[in-house]
């Protein structure tokens, strides 16, 4: 019941879900900087911090991977398997009621409630995780969105977080670089990270053409 007033009724602005993701991702990032202050092997050599947009347009996938401090197991339940404390549910029912949801725009930013606006947009979420200083402690997560998850041991190669968003078919707008990017600048502009996504090119006409692929900051990282 509280996902279906989450997705359907609290917002109607599909797009700050990449808002609440990236700022989760930022926090993450804040974390483990914060700890490596004083655990300087925490940050595995990986101080570059960056928060990275991958848009699959065959898969119809958005993942959005940070270098941030990560999850274990524990955490994962923590953080993700519990949307909001039993208050919170009876205020989102009692403003769902009042016909009153769409007037509070930054509800899901207040509640914590951020991650889960990721289902406005997809039909199911996967989140692979590793936290700081534990190699083997990688877990996958994923769930369609309708009260039931899976948790599993998985991989990752550095610490961090990739969430992938499983888009559904009438959401495919937000895989096209346009897009991602006009949404950045409109909400994250000022985010201290870069945001950062493979960008393709064209170079050069006729023949000559060639097909380029880099890596371009989409925020200019500049305070309001």
């Amino acid at each position: 019941q509280l996902m279906d007033i989450i997705i359907h009724s609290l917002y109607s602005n599909k797009e700050i879900f990449l808002r609440e993701l990236i700022s989760n991702a930022c926090d993450a990032i804040d974390k483990i900087r914060f700890e490596g202050l004083t655990q300087p092997e925490l940050l595995e050599g990986n101080s570059e911090w960056k928060i990275k947009l991958t848009a699959d347009q065959e898969a119809g996938t958005l993942t959005i991977s940070d270098n941030g401090i990560g999850m274990n197991h524990d955490t994962v339940i923590a953080n993700l398997g519990t949307i909001a404390s039993s208050g919170t549910r009876a205020f989102l029912e009692e403003l769902k009621a009042k016909g009153a949801a769409a007037n509070a725009p930054e509800l899901i930013g207040q509640f914590g409630m951020g991650f889960y606006a990721s289902f406005m947009v997809a039909d199911k979420v996967t989140v692979v995780t590793r936290t700081a200083g534990a190699p083997e402690e990688a877990v996958r997560w994923e769930s369609d969105g309708k009260g039931a998850y899976t948790l599993e041991a998985a991989e990752r190669a550095e610490r961090g977080t990739d969430i992938t968003l499983h888009l559904r078919e009438d959401e495919k707008e937000f895989l096209e670089e346009y897009r991602l990017r006009t949404i950045v600048k409109k909400y994250s502009d000022y985010v201290e990270h870069p945001i950062v996504m493979d960008v393709e090119r064209t170079e050069g006409e006729g023949d000559e053409a060639k097909k380029t692929l880099s890596e371009e900051t989409l925020n200019s990282r500049k305070a309001l």
